[in-house]
């Protein structure tokens, strides 16, 4: 009787792979040899600052006064703050139920089958949307209504990047698609926008939507400062995703689009499920570098007005009352790092998985 032999797991072989590739050559051995150095030099440093010499109780700045190691304290007193702005503390279930529902959203689209048709997932988030509009503006529905100008922190963060992300890809899809038209007209208006507003910059743009677009609203019209914002980030971003679609859909042959016709598909039937679906296949890497742009350029709502979560935790340290605390305002830029990097590292992550699905063999 033998023993079967026990093979090693999949980690396993990735880590031994990994190893071997770190030391296939001399170049790659020096440049391992290089990072090992690096993270041998920074992280015992950072590690004593943000947790051995870290102070981690008391009450307001004095008791990080003198200190060399990281104050979070000012994290947990101003955590309210830091998370859902002035939004008033009464109302903040209204945010958390939002942000729970996200994140179901989240999860269906991760763990749904790749069968799915894009508009499934196109209404989730459309209805997600509107839910959380509801929710967290309020007015309606016996919910007191909150302006959108006591709006801030992480929650204002999530909001932008959210709705950007989730207007600026069907606007961008919509954008390439007529691009490639054949009708002249609606393909030299679509490339004339897309053109025009790639060589803007986004701070240009942003100042037009909050600055010129009153000059030009009709007398007695009035349009939220946030609302504005979130337009002027819907249409740079789509812009640009708009080339990154454009890219995939010429990166499908021809002879996709003849194979569907000769089964007696329409040519809006075709694009629709034959190009698009492996157009945004191949975009997938792209798409997500543009996502993960859209999250960090957030910030810069900050200069129109619109205090984010970077705004909040950079008000919060020029608070009085945490100036004697010399290492708050570290403190507080480190969080800020640790949150945006959790975000956008998630992203990255998700990209991979999803490439993998759409690369794995299909069985029938």
């Amino acid at each position: 009787m033998t023993m079967a032999t026990a093979r090693p797991s999949t980690a396993a072989r990735d880590a031994a792979s990994f190893v071997r590739s770190c030391l296939a050559s001399p170049l790659n051995a020096l440049s391992t040899i290089g990072v090992l150095a690096v993270l041998v030099l920074t992280i015992p440093p950072l590690f004593e600052w943000a947790v051995l010499d870290a102070v981690w109780s008391g009450a307001s700045g004095r008791d990080c006064s003198g200190k060399d190691g990281a104050c979070w304290i000012f994290i947990h007193e101003r955590l309210g703050q830091i998370v859902y702005g002035s939004y008033p503390p009464v109302q903040r279930w209204r945010a958390d139920l939002t942000a729970g529902l996200g994140a179901l959203v989240i999860a269906a689209l991760v763990w749904s089958p790749l069968g799915r048709r894009l508009t499934s997932a196109g209404l989730l988030i459309i209805g997600y949307a509107l839910v959380g509009a509801i929710l967290l503006r309020g007015g309606v529905l016996g919910l007191a209504g909150v302006p959108t100008g006591v709006w801030g922190g992480l929650m204002l963060t999530l909001v932008v990047a959210a709705w950007t992300i989730a207007t600026a890809l069907p606007l961008g899809l919509v954008l390439a698609l007529a691009r490639r038209s054949r009708m002249p007209v609606v393909a030299n208006l679509a490339a004339g926008f897309i053109d025009v507003v790639r060589g803007l910059p986004l701070v240009g743009i942003l100042f037009l939507a909050i600055i010129l677009f009153p000059l030009f609203a009709p007398p007695g019209v009035e349009s939220d400062k946030l609302m504005r914002a979130l337009l002027a980030f819907t249409l740079f971003n789509a812009a640009n995703l708009a080339e990154v679609f454009r890219g995939g859909l010429q990166s499908v042959a021809t002879g996709q689009e003849e194979a569907g016709a000769s089964l007696g598909l329409s040519q809006i039937k075709v694009t629709w499920l034959v190009v698009v679906p492996q157009a945004v296949a191949i975009s997938i890497p792209a798409v997500v570098n543009v996502c993960i742009a859209i999250v960090k350029e957030t910030t810069i709502v900050l200069l129109v007005g619109l205090f984010d979560f970077l705004g909040v935790l950079q008000a919060g340290v020029a608070d009085p009352e945490w100036l004697m605390a010399e290492q708050a305002r570290e403190t507080a830029y480190f969080f800020a790092a640790l949150v945006f990097f959790g975000v956008c590292f998630g992203l990255s992550r998700y990209s991979l998985r999803l490439e993998k699905r759409l690369s794995a063999p299909k069985h029938r």
